[in-house]
């Protein structure tokens, strides 16, 4: 069964609008999907009849902090009407509004003019992130490419790097479990950590209340997954994955393309199957 439980539309970062998205994942023949945008259930209130077409389980991805460090949580099958969810949403939307103007502050510092209502322009929805001032950057010829502008000013550790802003993770945690649903460790061969470092990152998200890990994020070798699936049995958590989606031009997080997982992980969606 072809099951995508991690992809963005443009109520976040995403390139394509909620209802493009779902035309696409049921031309790839997804049967499951989750749409996880950044902070934000939007997405949720714009889509049309097609989606029937398909078992839509609701979903986001929240932004926090471990250790001083900046990790997603996805929320799989959340009451998106829930006062627990409203809340977390409206706290995060004001969070990343005071990021983004840091991310500003600190670019107009380095001679950037313009940053916050730059991003603010390509940004579909009232959500200003990365991706935006990528763009911005792109466009006024401050880099020359999108993967340039985060190596050079927004990237891990880079000026454009602000993680202050984000809820710790036990209080993102008690968010999606309040709101009913499941926290799945987003992607976390993606957080450039230490071995030692990811198994403390896991047992913290586990003693907090999570349930699951992506075991597959986008596209990644059979080393890497099998390396997951050990780590995820090994913390006693359910297996989840997704192709990260956002445009259709990065062929490494397409949407519907995931590679099944491994027989011996407990596969979240038994849940709701």
């Amino acid at each position: 069964m072809n099951i995508d439980f991690h992809c963005h539309t443009t109520a976040s970062d995403g390139s394509l609008d909620p209802s493009t998205l779902i035309d696409l994942a049921l031309e790839r023949d997804v049967k499951m999907l989750s749409v996880t945008d950044h902070d934000t259930m939007d997405a949720y209130r714009q889509f049309g009849p097609a989606a029937n077409q398909l078992q839509l389980i609701p979903g986001i991805e929240l932004s926090t902090q471990w250790s001083r460090r900046g990790v997603h949580i996805v929320g799989l099958n959340v009451d998106i009407d829930s006062e627990p969810m409203e809340q977390a949403i409206r706290q995060q939307s004001a969070a990343r509004q005071g990021r983004a103007e840091i991310i500003a502050e600190r670019l107009a510092r380095l001679g950037f003019s313009g940053c916050l209502e730059g991003a603010q322009s390509f940004s579909s929805g009232p959500q200003v992130g990365r991706p935006h001032f990528a763009q911005y950057l792109l466009k006024i010829g401050a880099v020359s490419t999108i993967d340039q502008a985060f190596k050079r000013y927004l990237g891990a550790g880079k000026v454009g790097d602000v993680k202050d802003q984000w809820p710790e993770l036990d209080t993102v945690i008690g968010w999606i479990r309040d709101a009913g649903g499941v926290a799945v460790l987003a992607h976390p061969t993606k957080y450039k950590v230490t071995r030692t470092k990811l198994v403390e990152l896991i047992g913290a998200f586990k003693a907090a209340g999570g349930e699951a890990m992506e075991v597959i994020s986008g596209a990644q070798v059979p080393s890497v997954t099998r390396d997951m699936a050990r780590l995820c049995r090994d913390s006693g958590l359910d297996a989840s994955c997704g192709s990260d989606f956002h445009s259709l031009n990065q062929p490494w997080a397409s949407l519907g393309h995931v590679a099944p997982l491994p027989d011996d992980c407990t596969a979240i969606w038994r849940r709701w199957r």
